[in-house]
């Protein structure tokens, strides 16, 4: 099953979007929330960190994939430095989708939990971008 990496500059918006990707699904899917920077007091500052990333992936690690799904600019910067530090094997099985954070996130844990590839995961992740909230 696909796992997936949800990489924010806060904290915060990273376990947020986590919960609610696994409220989202029955059958339960690995799910990791990188979010932040820890400061030289351990707390909690905005930014991304590669090699939390990093550890995320391997702790989450499946030979089916891990998607990484990213909220702005060097968040995406991160992923990719990350994916540089893996086996090559592992870094072929990575993929940063181009998905919107939130909503991309549930589609993508209930795509995974139907044990989907790596691609149709994200590729449903990416669809919402054209999803209508509202129609006027």
């Amino acid at each position: 099953m696909i796992s997936l990496v949800i990489v924010s500059h806060s904290r915060d918006i990273a376990t947020g979007v986590k919960q609610l990707a696994n409220e989202m699904t029955q059958t339960p899917v690995s799910i990791a929330a990188v979010g932040g920077i820890i400061d030289e007091r351990g707390d909690y500052q905005i930014g991304t960190d590669a090699l939390r990333i990093v550890d995320a992936i391997q702790h989450h690690w499946s030979p089916d994939g891990v998607l990484l799904l990213v909220d702005l600019g060097s968040a995406v910067m991160s992923a990719e430095t990350a994916i540089e530090f893996l086996p090559d094997d592992m870094q072929e099985s990575c993929l940063i989708s181009n998905a919107p954070l939130v909503e991309g996130a549930v589609i993508a844990a209930l795509e995974a939990s139907l044990h989907h590839s790596l691609s149709q995961v994200n590729d449903a992740a990416e669809a919402v971008r054209s999803l209508e909230k509202v129609t006027r």
